[in-house]
This record gives C-alpha cells, sequence and structure tokens, in this order.
C-alpha cells in the first residue's frame, strides 16, 4: 500500500531525492566513498555546497548582496543568533507574535536589546495574521514568522512598514518566490522543503554584519562563516547533499513559479473538501489560509480517533493535529504530489 506522508516536518521529500540520496551513500559521484564518510575539505564536497549555493542563488533570486550560509542548530538557534548580530543593547528590535514559534523568537531577543512586540493574535488562538499595527520608527529590524506549521497561518503579504525585514520562513522556504527587497535576513530550517533535518539555511544582507558592538562567539558570528564558506567547522555534510540534490528537483518542475501554482492547487482541492464537508471544520480566517499545513476539527470530537483509524488503513499519515491544539493538520510541501491530497480529499469525503 502507498503510504501518503502528511508529517509536519521532518517532511516528505521528492521519491527521486531519495533514491538518489540513497546510491550517494553507497558511492557519493563515482568516488567509491560514501557521502557519509568524505572529508568536507574533499574536491567532492565542496563540489556539493558550490552547486548548492548557486542552485540556492538561482532558483531563489538572492544577489551577492546576500550571503548564503548552510548552518545547524535549527531555526531555534537562529532565534537568539539574529538579535545576537543585528541588535545592540538599547536598540530595538519590532516582532510580530502570530505562534509559538515567534515567541519563542521573542523570549530569545529579549536577551539582546529591548523588544517591541507590536501585534498578537494569540488571544484568538493565533487564527489569524495581524494586519494592522505600528512599527517604531527606529526599529532596526521587524521580525517576522512567514509560516506557522501549528496553527496553519500564512502571510500572503509582506508586513507593514518601510522597516528592514527578518524572516523565519522555516516552514514555506522555497515554496513560493521571495521578495528580497526589503528583507535583512531569512532563515529556515531545511527539513520541510529543502532536505532533511541538520542544515539550516541563513540568507543575510552582507551591509547589516559586524553592526553589532559586543563580542560575538566565535560560532556565532555570521562573518566568520561567510568568510569561510559555511566551512569555518565541519558542516552538516549528508544534510547538504539531500538539500543540493532538492534544488535540482525544484528547478526541474519549473522553479518557484510552478511550485507555487502547485502548492496553490494542492490547498484549494483540499480546503474545498473541508469547508464542503459537514464534519470537519476549518480553523483559522480564510484570507489566512496556510499553502503548507493545512488544519481542521472535527465538528463532533467523537469522530476524532475512528476517522485518524480510517485515514490510516487508507495510507494516510501524519495528519494528527500538533499536541498543544490537537484536531488534525494535512502538511502539503512541495514534494507531495498532487494524488495525495486527493487521496485525503476522497478519504475525507468517503469517511462522510
Amino acid at each position: 500500500m502507498k503510504i501518503h506522508n502528511f508529517s509536519a516536518g521532518p517532511a516528505i521529500l521528492p521519491r527521486e531525492v531519495i533514491e538518489q540520496a540513497a546510491a550517494g551513500i553507497l558511492d557519493a559521484d563515482g568516488s567509491g566513498l560514501s557521502m557519509l564518510e568524505l572529508s568536507h575539505r574533499g574536491k567532492t564536497v565542496m563540489a556539493v555546497f558550490e552547486e548548492a549555493e548557486a542552485l540556492l542563488r538561482e532558483i531563489a533570486g538572492i544577489t551577492d548582496d546576500f550571503a548564503v550560509l548552510f548552518l545547524s542548530g535549527g531555526a531555534s538557534t537562529q532565534f537568539y543568533q539574529v538579535p545576537m548580530n543585528l541588535l545592540n543593547e538599547g536598540e530595538t528590535a519590532a516582532y510580530l507574535d502570530t505562534g509559538v514559534w515567534a515567541a519563542k523568537a521573542i523570549k530569545e531577543a529579549k536577551a539582546f536589546g529591548q523588544v517591541a512586540v507590536v501585534a498578537s493574535s494569540k488571544a484568538d488562538g493565533y487564527k489569524y495574521i495581524p494586519k494592522q499595527y505600528d512599527v517604531p520608527g527606529d526599529a532596526v529590524y521587524l521580525h517576522y514568522t512567514s509560516n506557522n506549521t501549528i496553527y496553519g497561518t500564512q502571510h500572503h503579504a509582506l508586513p507593514v512598514g518601510d522597516r528592514p525585514l527578518v524572516c523565519d520562513m522555516s516552514s514555506d522556504f522555497l515554496s513560493r518566490p521571495i521578495d528580497w527587497s526589503r528583507h535583512d535576513v531569512v532563515y529556515a530550517g531545511a527539513q520541510k522543503n529543502l532536505g532533511p533535518a541538520g542544515v539550516t539555511i541563513v540568507v543575510i544582507r552582507r551591509s547589516v554584519l559586524g553592526r553589532v558592538s559586543r563580542h560575538l562567539p566565535s560560532m556565532l558570528d555570521y562573518r566568520l562563516h561567510d568568510s569561510n564558506d559555511s566551512m569555518y567547522n565541519t558542516p552538516p555534510v549528508y544534510a547538504v547533499y539531500v538539500s543540493m540534490l532538492t534544488l535540482r528537483w525544484i528547478k526541474a518542475q519549473g522553479g518557484l513559479t510552478a511550485i507555487e501554482k502547485h502548492n496553490m492547487d494542492k490547498a484549494a482541492l483540499l480546503y474545498k473538501a473541508i469547508d464542503e464537508s459537514s464534519l470537519f471544520v476549518g480553523v483559522t480566517a480564510e484570507s489566512d489560509r496556510s499553502l503548507m499545513n493545512v488544519t481542521f476539527i472535527a465538528s463532533d470530537p467523537d469522530i476524532e480517533k475512528p476517522f485518524l483509524d480510517f485515514v490510516k488503513h487508507r495510507g494516510i499519515d501524519g495528519i494528527k493535529g500538533h499536541r498543544s491544539v490537537g484536531g488534525f493538520r494535512a502538511s502539503i510541501y512541495n514534494a507531495m504530489p498532487f494524488e495525495g491530497v486527493e487521496a485525503l480529499v476522497a478519504a475525507i469525503k468517503d469517511f462522510r
């Protein structure tokens, strides 16, 4: 039976990428050695990093004004590494509170400067993205989380104001074209649309590097990683290798414009099925519905477990909602094929 993987992350990867990655474990680029054991200073791995960066710049439209870094530590490390590198003590950074991960970023930033939470949807269960708020004119940056995996909301337009933007784009990075004009930093854990857990992408405008006066530990100084091509220490080689393979796949699909249309079509099909069902209800504001994480609940809580059992026997895996909110969550990242969404839609209709 074919399994349809709707996990929120680590998430589905294209089948051909998995097969290529598996082959690379046995023999990396005809070297006779495994990608798991090659030196990061060797020619094969260096070529992987160079291609990964070149593809990422090409696909996402990243200019030389930005450094592209392949780091460790996940987005959670960036919650403090960003303000450590960008925010001096006494300066203010603005933050939007739209979910658990945004709240964690706010907590970490308070250790390095003043934090102005300009808007929050917490009181309403994070069911929408705030649209109207004032950003302090002296804010060094405005931080936002572009997609909220737990609650199923997503920014479909850039935040208001004219402040430089810092974005946690972990769960919708490379799912659609990116407007770099206002962004100083975009960071993302790879394990949604790009690759396996283990590598974190940081794209940072080079003009903001070194703007703080505080001492920075070497491993947390973006400048050091930039000047060493992400190889100041041993990087997550295999995770970058799989990410490179995924970038090849994205390019072959037609790039981010084609990927975005595919994601919009999948989401529209699934939301329509939920809206037309008498047994299930969407939980987020329609204007802010995520194209990546579709959240919904049962109109009768007693049918929640029977539905999970029903879809399990249909080969549908990973749709149980986050433990903090319950209900259901279907994550339909880039690699989720249309047939997977069709299978879930059929299950919703047949269960009724």
